[in-house]
């Protein structure tokens, strides 16, 4: 693999984290625990689209785009970083907010709805779940192409495949960052969701034949949906990387226990992962997507499915400005 070649914006000096959690793995009793602080990555609060973006971004200017135009959930941090990319570029930025619990936009909403305004998203768009979200970011796009300007459109989550190769480059970061350190890992744990991220890391870890298998916990789709989704997206981002050997079908792995109720609908197991690992280590995750992937850990650790002798990693893809959104849930105010 020789991403050089890809044109490429850097929006974090230097690698994450990779840090133990010794605290949360006394309590839990299980294996050997550590997490990749993928939340701290540059622009906005960070978070994993940051890697994303750095490819769609470079790409975008490239084709001469002033304008960035996405869509995401009402509390997406996709979103709030691909706007935060946008005002560090000096473009605009454009935002489709898909309401997929019927009535959960909320105009003056904490959390990331608060820094879309800070940020002054110049248009947002809050659609109902099931619109057709392609043909409204098209529209947008036709608009500002009426009005003289250039919009490059960015796919939920930026998982395509150069979005995705932000976690190709992770892959090797994480890999680098395990020899360096002489620690090599057993398992990686990480949310999926739109899906560059797993399949990233996947792609990756096929091209560096690292031999580590990768477990995600969805936070919407069943798991065969997304198994298949994920693989189609994993094999078209290990092309693009320049592996030439198909991505077999067996290194795709979701589990789909964690869904609950839906997207974005609190569940107890979230509720306790999000306190466990703020309590234990001061770890703040967020309600949609990182506290559903830990709860999926913290349950595979409790079913045994790990050895005690083993070391797995927690991708940590970000998220905590929408903690301030779901500050009653997560307190246990029953007033709310």
């Amino acid at each position: 693999m020789h991403l050089a070649r890809f044109p490429r914006r850097r929006y974090t000096p230097s690698w994450t984290p990779l840090e133990p959690m010794p605290n949360l793995s006394r309590e839990l009793g299980g294996p050997e625990l550590w997490v990749k602080r993928d939340d701290v990555l540059g622009l906005a609060s960070g978070g994993n689209k940051t890697r994303k973006l750095e490819f769609l971004v470079a790409d975008a200017l490239e084709q001469g785009a002033d304008t960035l135009v996405t869509v995401g959930a009402v509390q997406s941090n996709h979103c709030r970083l691909t706007l935060a990319a946008a005002r560090r570029e000096g473009l605009g930025c454009q935002l489709v907010l898909e309401e997929r619990v019927p009535g959960s936009y909320r105009e003056d909403a904490s959390g990331n709805n608060f820094l879309f305004r800070l940020m002054g998203a110049e248009r947002l768009e809050v659609v109902e779940s099931g619109t057709d979200l392609t043909t409204t970011m098209e529209r947008l796009a036709s608009d500002l192409s009426a009005q003289g300007r250039r919009a490059y459109v960015i796919p939920g989550g930026g998982s395509n495949a150069l979005g995705a190769l932000g976690y190709v480059a992770c892959a090797e970061e994480l890999l680098a960052q395990t020899f360096e350190m002489g620690l090599p890992f057993d398992h990686l744990v990480t949310a999926s969701g739109s899906g560059g991220t797993h399949a990233g890391l996947v792609a990756g870890f096929h091209g560096l034949s690292a031999g580590v298998p990768i477990t995600g916990v969805s936070v919407r789709a069943p798991s065969t949906a997304q198994e298949e989704r994920l693989h189609t997206l994993a094999q078209a981002t290990a092309e693009l990387a320049g592996v030439h050997t198909p991505v077999p079908r067996d290194a795709v792995r979701v589990i789909d226990d964690q869904v609950g109720g839906g997207y974005s609908i609190p569940t107890d197991a979230m509720i306790e992962a999000v306190g466990l690992f703020a309590r234990c280590e001061g770890i703040l995750l967020d309600p949609v997507y990182t506290g559903k992937a830990a709860a999926g850990l913290i349950s595979l650790v409790r079913q045994g499915r790990f050895a005690a002798n083993e070391r797995v990693v927690f991708l940590h893809t970000g998220g905590s400005p929408a903690l301030y959104a779901y500050q009653d849930v997560l307190l246990g105010d029953s007033s709310a």
